[in-house]
């Protein structure tokens, strides 16, 4: 491989990923290929794989891909498209001497398909990955990296490699995800006494979290600097987990849980934000704007809002180049 671009950075901005078509055949491609990381799903391989490929591939492909195709848009799905939109912003804010390349761990524009390409492209002195989960979880954080690693041991670069882990306290994403609550309040006009927040967070197995993995604690965290930043008091919000996929008991409280009891003990307006997606995407146009919306109201709740993700407003681009440009100078 040629000389490496004295400082030239790359950084590369990785999420989960998303089907190539809201289509029944393109979806059993993409679950097979996300259900059978063990990292996603932790049951031993002889006990797990028979059920994916022998019942789940059968019946759930069909199902998710009606699924997708009512948040589809001319530009795709929407993780893919404004994961792409925010690494071309990103890039123009850090400036010279930054290049930025997204990727996707399953589904299209696989690391393990792009990376290669980008490093053979620019030849940087330094990569910087940064997957974009502000809190660390073995089922995405630690899958991204699994996939870099393999590009690693078959590339010949042998350039630095700074691996951002988690971002879940930062100063410039706490503001960031108070902001699009700022926005949405400006618009729509303040809580008021029985209205609540939200932060609804993606679930993980609580056997994962009883192992040691952070994640729970860091969603607690974030949330909790998430209201302090908006200057809320303790019983105008509250968190809750959403997205469970099986049958093991995963982190409570359950956002439909949640929403139920709380119209049920009188509140009358939900907004929900979720601060862990980085891009609005299946999970929360369609399972929170969508379904937790139906189940609110049908429960007695009168008034719902689903806030929109940071995607790429120029606060969260922004709050990606401080994370960025930190962990490059602890390196």
């Amino acid at each position: 491989m040629p000389e490496a671009n004295p400082n030239e950075t790359l950084v590369l901005l990785v999420n989960t990923g998303s089907p190539a078509a809201p289509t029944k055949e393109a979806l059993k491609t993409y679950l097979a290929e996300f259900l059978g990381d063990p990292r996603v799903v932790e049951m031993p391989r002889l006990l797990w794989l028979p059920i994916l490929h022998g019942i789940i591939l059968r019946k759930r492909p069909e199902a998710s891909a009606a699924r997708y195709k009512t948040v589809w848009t001319e530009k795709g799905a929407p993780l893919v498209a404004v994961t792409a939109e925010t690494a071309e912003a990103l890039e123009k804010a850090l400036g010279e001497g930054w290049k930025v390349r997204w990727a996707m761990r399953y589904g299209t524009h696989r690391v393990v398909d792009e990376l290669p390409k980008f490093l053979d492209e620019i030849r940087p002195e330094r990569l910087v990955v940064l997957p974009l989960f502000a809190q660390f979880a073995t089922q995405t954080t630690t899958a991204v990296y699994d996939a870099v690693e393999a590009v690693r041991k078959k590339h010949p670069w042998r350039g630095k490699t700074v691996s951002i882990q988690h971002y879940h306290t930062n100063p410039a994403y706490i503001r960031a995800v108070a902001d699009d609550v700022r926005r949405h309040w400006a618009a729509v006009g303040p809580l008021g006494e029985k209205g609540k927040l939200l932060m609804s967070f993606h679930g993980i197995p609580q056997a994962s979290s009883d192992r040691g993995d952070p994640y729970e604690a860091q969603c607690r965290e974030t949330a909790r600097l998430i209201a302090e930043e908006l200057g809320l008091p303790a019983d105008a919000w509250t968190l809750s987990f959403q997205s469970k996929f099986g049958r093991a008991k995963w982190l409570e409280p359950a956002s439909i849980d949640t929403a139920k009891r709380l119209a049920s003990e009188g509140v009358e307006r939900l907004d929900v934000v979720c601060p862990g997606f980085a891009a609005d995407c299946l999970e929360t146009i369609e399972e929170i704007g969508d379904e937790l919306k139906g189940i609110f109201l049908a429960a007695g709740g009168k008034t719902f809002h689903y806030i929109p993700a940071m995607n790429a407003q120029p606060e969260a681009v922004a709050a990606y180049a401080a994370i960025v440009k930190s962990a490059v100078a602890g390196a």
